[in-house]
């Protein structure tokens, strides 16, 4: 059965998607012992066809397991398989995509004409043990036939290649002038992107440092680092804004619906010990729980202003309103935001994504 290759994309986005989503979360996913070893050898080869190889091969074998993984070449026989198409067509514009360091051109250029993964091409080649190791995780790939298994190491080289775009240095596109329109199209793309809550702190953080500059406040914006505990740290929120060191306002950023629970525990735990007056939930939908709505109307009555606000119509009401020189402020912020070395290359990589999608409006 030959390859499928829109197949073989749609396999390789989705892997590459709960890939990133495990780095983000700082969790590894699990690797078979017999693979971690070889595979940990292949990814510090300076040979970077071993892992590209490696990845063809096991897409191919997802696909169809009568293939015969050591026979990349289709004239060597009965199940051999195109590995040069397979990677020419999917695999090296997925990783380039993707701004994943590989190879420009087929992984096969580097080998032989006609080569076999075996043993006895080992003989031609400058890196011998990353040779090695390749076939070593083919053979425990050959010898795999659990489709689950197999989307797990999938998932697990993927991992891999992401963590290879970390050490990388990713150039974040700078932001031009841009329409509301388009800010509008920008603000909806971050905001849906996977990030482990990155993105909405950013464009909270850039959006209160251009208010600040645009009005000349004498604010001290302070934010805390992704899934910090705010009572551990003594911060009043997510992002705490102040003024000679009293608190101004408080904001607590979040993905997830805001319920009862929630106020009256943040109202115990942050804003009555430290006697925040103003206290806002930056939330991504304006559909907000009655009984939340209405906890926080009683602490309203009590002296502490307990408000939700959805944060994407919040920052484009800030845009309009400070105008094009305050835009440019916010947009300056944003990007020395997304520069800083703890920024996640794959959120770097979704900013300048999104950034061609708006400019092309």
């Amino acid at each position: 059965m030959p390859i499928d290759y829109e197949s073989a994309r749609e396999l390789l986005a989705a892997s590459f998607a709960r890939a990133e989503s495990c780095l983000l979360d700082g969790v590894a996913p699990a690797a078979p012992a017999a693979l971690a070893a070889p595979c940990e050898q292949i990814f510090q080869s300076n040979t970077q066809a071993y892992r590209e190889a490696l990845l063809g091969c096991v897409v191919a074998r997802i696909q169809d397991r009568s293939i015969d993984l050591r026979r990349p070449y289709v004239n060597q026989g009965e199940n051999a398989f195109n590995g040069r198409t397979l990677d020419t067509a999917v695999i090296n514009p997925f990783l380039q995509d993707k701004r994943v360091p590989c190879t420009k051109g087929a992984y096969l250029s580097v080998f032989r004409r006609s080569v076999r993964f075996e043993p006895a091409t080992r003989d031609g080649l400058r890196d011998k043990a990353g040779f090695d190791a390749f076939l070593a995780a083919l053979d425990y790939i050959r010898e795999t036939s659990d489709a689950a298994a197999l989307n797990g190491i999938l998932d697990y080289l993927l991992y891999r290649f992401a963590r290879l775009r970390d050490a990388a240095n990713v150039p974040v596109t700078r932001l031009q002038r841009i329409s509301l329109e388009q800010y509008d199209q920008l603000l909806s793309g971050l905001l849906a992107t996977p990030s482990g809550g990155r993105f909405p702190m950013l464009l909270a953080v850039a959006a209160f440092q251009a208010i600040k500059e645009f009005f000349g406040l004498d604010w001290d914006i302070a934010w805390q680092g992704i899934n910090v505990a705010d009572t551990a740290s003594g911060a009043g929120g997510d992002l705490t804004i102040a003024r000679a060191g009293q608190i101004v306002m408080a904001v607590e950023i979040t993905e997830r619906a805001v319920e009862r629970s929630r106020v009256v525990a943040t109202f115990n735990t942050k804003i009555a010990p430290a006697g925040i007056g103003d206290y806002l939930f930056f939330v991504r939908s304006p559909d907000i729980d009655p009984a939340a709505r209405q906890q926080a109307r009683q602490y309203f009555a009590q002296g502490h202003e307990v408000n939700f606000v959805e944060i994407k119509a919040w920052i484009l009401t800030i845009l309009a309103t400070i105008g094009s020189p305050g835009r440019g402020n916010f947009n300056r912020a944003l990007v020395e935001l997304l520069e800083s070395p703890d920024i996640p290359s794959a959120m770097k990589v979704a900013w300048n994504d999104q950034i061609t999608q708006a400019i092309a409006m």
